[in-house]
């Protein structure tokens, strides 16, 4: 065995075991650090992606791992180049390599494994670290609490398994193993990044997530988020409050771990309960400008296909009727092909079983409901082939996610209006659009929605 053989079989970045765990598993244990009231107050985290080697803003807030794993991979390849970056904060939490429920279970213990052993390392190199804890399934409580000394202060987020959109909660899941960690660690406290759950116990700190987030780091003085994020008043806001044993945290709506998919799908605005119905059932309703929609529930009691009686702005593009496929995958649906009757021969639309057919016209949704909050909401919504119909300064335009073949692409164009049309690749290079004079990215969430599928 040469030299270099030798080094690289027994590095450390190969073997990892130079911090020895109690458990079978052998999952390195996390000292507990030193902390006293004064670090939990007032307390803002900021994400380990937002850290900087120069930055003298944000030191006195806490360093998190509640990313997309590829953010922080580095953290486990090369341990010691963040080092000195992160020793200059308040405290690191261990990073939170995703558990998500779908994970095979060997890949779950591995991720559980690297969170301790990160943890322990920052521990060695003299940075005050407080445990991230992620659990699964319930046959993930004999390791994923592991290496957690009793006693010590936690870290929990929320955020993945509240209620997202057209998602419910997972609040059933994350309660389960959130009092198994209880019953295991003991915890003193409990930071708990984003709303919790009233059900849980215990000491919680609230981490605001707003106010934690990338959005708010760098505002100015004249935000209205300034005293909070310069620590003249404190973030637990003046609304409704809950106390757990002596911590006080707002009662809000705030927008990992439980599923990676999300949970499971729901009705979020009037217009939505279409997709949910009787199996068998042929819902009729009206769009916002009056046009009768027919929309199929599948034996499972979700939509499977709807017919427009509309040309969504764009004849030659749309037959008066046409259908569209609905495909579900993985509590998430997406527009299928489109089906155009140019012929005019269109077929009837028949329904599963023998069910009657339900004329209903549900209140529509106002233009507060369809307008975008955010960039990330009409990337998904364009992704999955909506069809969107949406005015700006005056100008009426159309917006398709579900192109025919063969382009498969997002096409923009003026409403009515032939030979007007853009193509675009992805949703971000649709974001590049220029509505009546401004880039469509810079105006999405003003622009006025008049119609939109879900």
């Amino acid at each position: 065995m040469t030299e270099e053989n030798r080094e690289y079989r027994t590095s450390q970045i190969m073997l990892r075991n130079q911090f020895h765990g109690k458990d079978k598993f052998k999952i390195p244990i996390i000292p507990k650090g030193n902390f006293g009231d004064k670090d939990f107050q007032n307390l803002l985290l900021i994400g380990f992606d937002r850290t900087n080697i120069r930055d003298e803003h944000h030191l006195n807030r806490m360093v998190h791992f509640f990313l997309y794993d590829y953010k922080f991979e580095r953290i486990w390849k090369k341990p010691d180049y963040d080092i000195e970056k992160l020793k200059r904060y308040r405290a690191v939490l261990s990073p939170d390599f995703s558990i998500y429920r779908e994970m095979n279970p060997s890949m779950q213990l591995y991720n559980t494994f690297r969170n301790r052993w990160c943890g322990a390392y920052f521990a060695s190199k003299g940075i005050r670290v407080i445990p991230t804890v992620s659990w699964g399934d319930e046959n993930t409580f004999d390791f994923c609490f592991k290496g957690i000394p009793k006693g010590s202060v936690v870290a929990v987020s929320t955020y993945m398994v509240s209620e997202h959109g057209n998602h419910a909660d997972q609040k059933d899941f994350f309660l389960k193993g959130y009092r198994e960690m209880l019953r295991q660690i003991e915890p003193e406290r409990i930071i708990c990044y984003n709303t919790p759950f009233p059900e849980m116990e215990g000491n919680i700190i609230f981490v605001d997530y707003e106010l934690s987030s990338w959005k708010y780091q760098n505002h100015s003085k004249s935000s209205k988020y300034a005293k909070y994020l310069t620590g003249q008043l404190s973030p637990v806001k003046s609304r409704a409050i809950l106390i757990k044993r002596g911590y006080v945290f707002p009662q809000q709506e705030e927008k990992g771990m439980g599923s990676a998919y999300g949970g499971e799908w729901k009705p979020k605005k009037p217009d939505d309960e279409r997709f949910i119905g009787k199996p068998g059932e042929i819902k009729t309703t009206k769009d916002k400008n009056g046009n009768l929609r027919l929309t199929k529930i599948g034996e499972d009691g979700k939509a499977v296909s709807e017919r427009h009686f509309s040309d969504q702005g764009y004849p030659r593009h749309h037959s008066i009727p046409h259908d569209h496929e609905l495909v579900w995958e993985h509590n998430h649906f997406h527009w299928g092909d489109t089906k155009n009757y140019w012929d005019g021969n269109v077929p009837e639309f028949k329904q599963y079983g023998g069910n009657d057919m339900d004329t209903i016209f549900p209140a529509c949704n106002t233009l507060e409901d369809d307008r975008f909050e955010s960039i990330e909401e009409f990337k998904d919504c364009i992704g999955r082939g909506d069809e969107i119909e949406f005015e700006w300064k005056g100008v009426h335009f159309g917006m398709s996610g579900c192109q025919p073949k063969p382009e498969h692409r997002i096409m923009a164009y003026l409403w009515n209006q032939p030979d007007t049309e853009q193509y675009f690749d992805t949703p971000d290079d649709a974001l590049e659009y220029i509505v009546a004079g401004d880039r469509l990215r810079d105006i999405i969430t003003q622009i006025d929605v008049l119609s939109r599928a879900f």
